[in-house]
């Protein structure tokens, strides 16, 4: 939709309902998207150029306000389109504009930095560990991170490496969740309590931690997922007791 300032890029919204009055006026009632920048916590690092925040802002406005098409794509599928034209935007989380709270709260975490991934930036593959990184947070440039054949991340040994297969790296994580590396997280259980906080070990993606506690008189070891919050705080999700 066109707005009033012709510097600023057009509002995105979803057609939810089209009528028209005695008059023959034709209205539209719309489910408006934000931009990162509209949002109460502004643009981030890992947001990506064309992101769109699905709103539970409607409102009713006049048809003639409509200057086109767009398609906002899920996140998974922008991921794989080939060329993105101007027309392309993808969405991750929907958004209430009262209280500034996303859903989903939480998201996959990548590199040392521990950012959400960011479908506009070069990532590259450990060959060792399989995570992700940004050539930067590595010490490289992009243009030093495209001409490698293959990348070992400065945690994994050397002798490891030497007995894996040796396959070429793909350029971009996949938006499969893939969970940071040792942290200190607050746990939850399957019922929703919240177990207090403690450190966890990495196990390929899961993280495992012999978890002494006590539920019905019985000690027991739990795995966890661990992901993190858009505000930042990392939790673990239990899911299941060995």
């Amino acid at each position: 939709m066109r707005p009033s300032d012709t510097d600023k890029p057009p509002y995105v919204a979803r057609v939810e309902k089209i009528e028209a009055d005695h008059r023959s006026n034709v209205k539209v009632r719309v489910r408006w998207y934000y931009r990162p920048e509209e949002s109460i916590g502004g643009r981030r690092q890992f947001h990506g150029a064309k992101e769109l925040f699905l709103s539970d802002h409607y409102d009713v406005q006049s048809a003639h306000t409509i200057e086109g098409k767009c398609i906002v794509h899920t996140f998974k599928n922008y991921t794989k389109l080939e060329n993105v034209g101007a027309e392309d935007y993808f969405c991750r989380f929907e958004y209430k504009a009262a209280t500034g709270g996303f859903t989903p709260d939480r998201v996959a975490v990548y590199c040392k930095c521990e950012m959400p991934y960011n479908p506009d930036d070069l990532m590259v593959q450990c060959e060792g560990c399989k995570d992700w990184f940004h050539p930067s947070c590595m010490g490289m440039t992009i243009e030093e991170a495209k001409k490698l054949d293959r990348f070992l991340c400065s945690d994994c040994p050397l002798d490891d490496y030497a007995k894996r297969s040796l396959n070429t790296f793909p350029v971009s994580p996949s938006v499969e969740a893939k969970f940071c590396n040792t942290v200190a997280a607050t746990f939850v259980g399957s019922d929703g309590a919240n177990m207090g906080s403690r450190f966890l070990l990495k196990s390929g993606h899961i993280y495992v931690e012999v978890l002494v506690a006590i539920e019905n008189l019985c000690l027991f070891v739990a795995q966890f997922n661990v992901v993190r919050s858009v505000t930042g705080q990392f939790v673990a999700l239990m899911i299941y007791k060995f």
